[in-house]
């Protein structure tokens, strides 16, 4: 093995960032994170806790009431846009090491994750100059006027799927509107996010501003959600972790926004142009292998098209590179963890009991050398599943679609809705007028017309019902790191009410 090799397999070391230093954790503990391709380790990081958490929030909260409050909105402005041209600079070696630490596929890591990342950032630094308030026209010689201001210390725990780009989400309004953070990342995915604390660093922000925190969401996650110094909590992983965090901010009404799970209906149409349809559905079940709280998890496919549509929907599936997540040609690589991927195997396991048929997939590939331990799984497709099966009803988050088939129009709108989520959805249509009606009945935060998985730093997006609250990207992110302030000015120099003399 060569020098070069050696040093590619030896796992790197993190430590936490706090305060602006790189420390270990209060109690000494590490924890491992391993390569989901390999099941190798990839890095050995610090554990935070409690007392970490304590030593962060104490830091934002020393930041956010000194330097940082005494820093111009031009200044944020620049170090934001800074720092996204210190992650563009990177972007080749931040992708690979995403591609190390999640297993996505290292053409959707360089392609897509890394110019979201470089795009959120320089998006909000343009924001840092336009938050601004306004004048009310009150009755009477009174001037009224509005102050937009930051809200305060801001606890940020994001997950593995997208480690870097759900960073930068919630990273870029928050600094943007003048907050300071405490970031947890995903136990499973910790490196890119800490790596992302050295270019702050370099960018020049001020030491307490960002501290980054990596641990366990029982531990670090739920002492973030508790903490009565934090101001504001953003959460984005699943429903049942989110209803956990609303729980724990509640105690001290801690502002809280959550971007949750989804079961997106993906809905095809007799008169879709059928290949852009069947791209579409690929897009939008194995992207990112699956792991995507907006996937078309449930494909509604028109009774008139379905055979035509399943068996070139099938035909392609089985075409899926299924393997190295660092080769250019693989279009799918593992799930990010065995948890993760036993959790997909449950689901198909279930749905075979009720049930649907296995029209494509359903168990690992076979794959040589060190990607035999790896966490894969096929591209799997089943038939003959009815809305109400447990398998078009859950979120399993990996690369499994149900197919439902439909006829009428109202019962489609009614299935499409009959579920806890409203995330996204997706429509195939030619009919302009089907289309636009739709997108209004269906309850979702996110509608796409024949495309799907679009997004821009620009648009905002979240969900409906279970899905969470509050808004990512766009004007509307900042809605949730600032807080209004009415001030109110006599100009009259007269006494008010019935007091005076």
């Amino acid at each position: 093995m060569s020098s070069t090799q050696a040093a590619a397999e030896t796992p790197r070391k993190y430590q936490l960032f706090i305060d602006g230093q790189w420390v270990d954790a209060e109690s000494g503990k590490t924890f491992e994170t391993p390569n989901p391709a390999t099941g190798k380790t990839l890095a050995e990081v610090a554990e935070g806790d409690k007392a970490d958490i304590d030593k962060a929030v104490a830091a934002a909260r020393k930041a956010f009431e000194g330097k940082w409050s005494k820093t111009s909105a031009r200044e944020r402005g620049r170090m934001l846009y800074k720092l996204s041209q210190l992650i563009e600079a990177r972007a080749k070696e931040l992708a690979e090491l995403e591609t190390a630490d999640n297993g996505k596929p290292i053409r959707e890591a360089q392609y897509i994750d890394l110019p979201g990342v470089v795009e959120n950032f320089e998006y909000f630094a343009g924001w840092a100059t336009k938050i601004e308030g306004e004048t009310i026209p009150v009755p009477g010689q009174m001037f009224n006027y509005t102050l937009r201001e930051p809200v305060g210390v801001c606890g940020q725990i994001i997950p593995w799927n997208f480690p870097l780009l759900m960073a930068a989400w919630k990273l870029a309004p928050a600094l943007a509107a003048g907050n300071t953070v405490v970031l947890k990342p995903a136990e499973q995915t910790p490196t890119t996010a800490l790596e992302l604390g050295k270019l702050i660093q370099e960018a020049g922000f001020p030491d307490g501003v960002v501290n980054i925190v990596p641990g366990f969401g029982e531990t670090a996650g739920a002492a973030l959600a508790s903490h009565k110094g934090i101001d504001k909590i953003a959460f984005t992983g699943s429903t049942e972790v989110g209803k956990l965090i609303a729980k724990a901010a509640a105690d001290n009404l801690t502002k809280v926004s959550l971007e949750l799970g989804g079961k997106a209906p993906n809905i095809v149409f007799a008169d879709a142009d059928m290949e852009q349809a069947i791209n579409g559905a690929m897009m939008g079940i194995f992207f990112n292998q699956g792991q995507v709280c907006c996937a078309g998890s449930r494909l509604f496919l028109h009774e008139e098209v379905k055979d035509e549509f399943l068996e070139r929907f099938k035909e392609r599936a089985g075409k899926i590179k299924v393997g190295d997540p660092t080769d250019k040609a693989t279009q799918m690589g593992p799930q990010v963890s065995e948890e993760q991927l036993n959790r997909i195997k449950s689901y198909v396991d279930l749905a075979r009991t009720e049930g649907a048929t296995v029209l494509s997939g359903g168990c690992p590939p076979t794959l040589e050398g060190d990607f035999q331990k790896g966490y894969f799984f096929q591209p799997t497709i089943f038939s003959e599943v009815q809305n109400t099966m447990r398998v078009a009803q859950e979120e399993i988050f990996g690369p499994v679609v149900s197919v439902i088939t439909f006829k009428d129009e109202s019962d489609l709108i009614r299935q499409a809705n009959e579920v806890a989520y409203g995330l996204s959805a997706g429509i195939w249509t030619r009919d302009i007028t089907r289309a636009h009606r739709f997108a209004r009945e269906i309850k979702a935060g996110v509608v796409w017309i024949n495309t799907f998985n679009m997004m821009n730093a620009a648009s905002p997006f979240g969900g409906y019902k279970q899905s969470g609250y509050g808004r990512e990207m766009g004007k509307h992110a900042l809605e949730m790191y600032t807080q209004v302030k009415s001030v109110w000015v006599d100009l009259s120099g007269k006494p008010i009410g019935w007091f005076g003399k």
